[in-house]
């Protein structure tokens, strides 16, 4: 996906202990995947401490210190807002040390195809980043130290994503095609799906060995319940996914289920917007669906109609009890049906003492998931029943006007395939990572 804002890269989860097989006795070797030919009966000759992790690295003569890599894990922590447990933050600390081996290796194999990311890219991708936060550079940077982290180590991230891209433009992209035909094709099997279920989709793709398969799902587990538990799922895209998707937080775009591995298409219909999956094995490892929304193939979805809105909020002073708002909030209710329109809105709410708030940009599907279906079934003038709390005032919405969507169209044929190419090359992408951590010179410390 070149071209998008530039994101944490992808981490590897780590295999900690020291061991040794040998074939015992008894027991034969049994095939294992990969042809290793692993006796059934290992027998540890170290122990293998989970606890135990190596600070640093010296990568193909790189040193990454102590230091980048806890500058690199608070950045991690802040995107988390600090909801990581203690043993999770030993493991994040692993994996971001992966992380920056991984950043290393880019680095290293785009500079051997002289290829150099110049001060300026850096600096212009990092105030970009900061406008995304409201702040200036300076202001970002100072953000950022307050977190623990530094400027320097996001613009190493921002190198590092920079680089690998260039790499691929050079080494991978132009050796990467579709054809009119497959995109022919593509086109046809949409305008056949018209009316079909689209999902919008996050992944997190996590690659795994036979070897690190029991590590790699154990982690996966525990993003999932992270998430669950109100952790930002975009944020652990960043961080842990494999995919090139990483970079923009984990995000598919829209897809039909038979455009993604049957394991993952199985699940979707089971999906409501804002679940996310258990890890599901796919080739090579295992991802973590989130299901952001859904829709029918071309055509219009009604949560994509505009409303302009007035809001009616009235809130109690402190300490009012649910008890003692509660007559205030049903002589609001009841004020609310007899509503004539937006035109008596100001008089109602002089009436409640109450604020109104305009809005005439709202679409559906950005409210809350709970006022949608009322909203799509309120005709012009009608308001929302109140809703709110004692402590948070009650408020009420109605309906002023409403601009209904139109039917969407399918992609243009370029669209569709820059997509498909996008997909080769990040397959590509992920086999050129491996041979070169595969062929990595790496000395913990």
């Amino acid at each position: 996906m070149t071209g998008k804002a530039v994101g944490l890269r992808a981490l590897v989860a780590l295999l900690g202990g020291a061991l040794l097989v040998t074939a015992a006795p008894g027991p034969a070797q049994v095939d294992q995947p990969g042809g290793l030919g692993l006796p059934n009966d290992v027998k540890l000759l170290a122990p293998s401490d989970p606890s135990i992790r190596k600070a640093t690295a010296i990568v193909n003569g790189s040193i990454i210190t102590d230091t980048d890599v806890e500058q690199r894990l608070a950045l991690v922590l802040a995107a988390n807002q600090g909801r990581i447990s203690d043993d999770e933050r030993d493991r994040l600390r692993a994996q971001v040390l992966s992380n920056l081996i991984d950043e290393t290796l880019e680095i290293q194999e785009a500079a051997a195809n002289k290829i150099t990311i110049d001060k300026s890219e850096i600096d212009s991708s990092f105030a970009r980043i900061a406008r995304q936060f409201k702040r200036t550079p300076e202001e970002f940077a100072k953000y950022v130290r307050e977190q623990g982290s530094s400027a320097a180590s996001l613009k190493r991230q921002i190198e590092g994503e920079l680089a690998w891209r260039r790499l691929l433009g050079r080494e991978v992209e132009p050796f990467v095609s579709v054809s009119d035909e497959e995109v022919n094709q593509v086109i046809k099997r949409m305008e056949a799906a018209k009316g079909e279920p689209e999902y919008h989709v996050g992944e997190i793709y996590m690659a795994a060995t036979p070897v690190t398969q029991n590590q790699v799902l154990a982690n996966a587990h525990r993003i999932v319940d992270q998430v669950r538990q109100g952790g930002s799922f975009v944020a652990y895209a960043r961080q842990y996914s494999q995919a090139s998707t990483a970079a923009v937080g984990g995000d598919l775009g829209w897809v039909r289920a038979e455009q993604l591995p049957d394991a993952i298409a199985n699940m979707l219909p089971q999906l409501q917007p804002g679940q996310v999956t258990d890890p599901i094995p796919v080739g090579g490892g295992y991802s973590i669906i989130a299901l952001i929304d859904k829709r029918q193939v071309l055509t219009a979805d009604p949560r994509d109609a505009i409303l302009a809105l007035k809001q009616i909020s009235v809130t109690f002073p402190p300490n009012t009890t649910k008890e003692q708002a509660q007559p205030i909030v049903s002589a609001f209710a009841e004020g609310l049906k007899a509503l004539q329109g937006c035109g008596s809105v100001a008089a109602f709410a002089a009436k409640v003492h109450g604020d109104v708030i305009d809005n005439d940009q709202v679409k559906i599907r950005d409210l809350p998931p709970a006022l949608q279906p009322i909203m799509l079934a309120l005709r012009v003038g009608e308001a929302t029943p109140p809703f709110g709390s004692s402590e948070d005032g009650v408020r009420a919405l109605v309906v002023c006007g409403r601009d209904d969507p139109e039917a969407a169209s399918i992609p243009s044929f370029d669209e569709i395939q820059s997509q498909m190419a996008d997909q080769r090359v990040n397959m590509r992408a992920q086999r050129y990572l491996r041979d070169l951590r595969r062929d990595a010179v790496i000395d913990y410390r």
